[in-house]
């Protein structure tokens, strides 16, 4: 079955950290961009960072530059989203798809796979 699958969502307090992980199976990850968006509660999907397929292109929404960390490791077919001192506005489900390299938001057609999303709640 081809699909990617995210994990590391939870409840933390303000300041904490979480790891997100995006898996993929049947299908080599390495050879596409992972982008992470999340969908906050009344608000627009946003992208929140992206990595090319070999890793060394990065990007960041400003609101997570020099806390979100995004990662790869294409040996284990799986893409992570390091996030550290969170905030309360960081609440919301939290979804990777592999496809092109971008960190817009864009018609959902462009990427290849997309993942069911995990919820990410900041609070204490």
């Amino acid at each position: 079955q081809l699909q990617l699958v995210e994990s590391g969502g939870g409840l933390v307090q303000p300041g904490g950290s979480l790891r997100l992980s995006c898996a993929a199976s049947g299908f080599r990850l390495g050879i596409y961009a992972i982008n992470w968006f999340r969908q906050i509660p009344g608000k627009e999907r946003e992208g929140v960072s992206c990595i090319s397929a070999s890793g060394y292109r990065t990007n960041y929404t400003d609101s997570v530059k020099g806390r979100f960390t995004i990662s790869r490791d294409n040996a284990k077919n799986t893409a992570y989203l390091q996030m550290n001192n969170l905030k309360p506005e960081d609440t919301g489900v939290y979804y990777c798809a592999a496809g092109p390299y971008s960190l817009s938001v864009l018609p959902r057609y462009r990427y290849d796979y997309w993942g069911q999303g995990t919820q990410v709640t900041v609070s204490s």
